[in-house]
């Protein structure tokens, strides 16, 4: 399976990095090992400084696809969860610095949480769902999907140009304003459509 990930797609989040809005799809991959399941705590890695939070909408696809055209990719895809793109963002800022890569900062083992997954068509529809993130207690990023760039759908078209998608793909389908450095002992809610998904601790 891969884990397909989608950066700056959320217009505030562009701003508080200073980042323009792109054209097309910003696209990188983490490995499967960096899934983090049930709940269990995430461990800030001895090799980062700072990690950040970043909340995303996941979809998860459900047949094979390739170079699918917009108007079926609905077909592609019918359940959602709540993910967190982790990252280390003291590597990340040396690595767009030096022109390099994302690949350690963004596909370190445990770096993409995911919950369970929900079914659209009980939770709602794709372009319209809210989801937020509260640490100890506080909000500190909410959304709606309606505020992508890059709507679902035009992603599933643009990425399987370049990649076969399979049935457990995972699509992160970017992060909205807000995010900042996670420490031990925060504890993580994430909330989707108001309804509890993520609930774990930083160790």
């Amino acid at each position: 399976m891969k884990v397909i990930c989608i950066g700056w797609n959320y217009p505030k989040h562009n701003e508080e990095l200073g980042a323009n809005k792109p054209n097309k799809p910003t696209v990188f991959c983490k490995p499967d090992s960096a899934l983090l399941k049930e709940n269990k705590d995430f461990y800030i890695p001895d090799f980062s400084q700072r990690v950040d939070y970043e909340v995303e909408v996941v979809v998860r696809i459900n047949r094979l696809g390739k170079s699918v055209a917009e108007k079926f990719a609905p077909r592609y895809y019918a359940q959602v969860a709540l993910g967190i793109d982790f990252t280390a963002r003291d590597m990340q800022n040396e690595a767009r610095a030096n022109g390099e890569p994302w690949d350690l900062c963004k596909g370190f083992d445990g770096s993409a949480v995911v919950s369970e997954f929900r079914d659209l068509e009980t939770i709602g529809a794709i372009n319209n769902l809210d989801f937020r993130l509260e640490i100890n207690g506080t909000t500190v990023q909410a959304a709606n999907t309606s505020e992508m760039i890059f709507s679902v759908d035009e992603i599933i078209t643009y990425v399987s140009q370049f990649y076969t998608l399979k049935i457990g793909d995972l699509i992160y389908t970017g992060t909205p304003s807000g995010i900042g450095p996670v420490k031990r002992g925060d504890r993580l809610k994430g909330y989707l459509q108001d309804e509890l998904l993520l609930d774990f601790e930083i160790k």
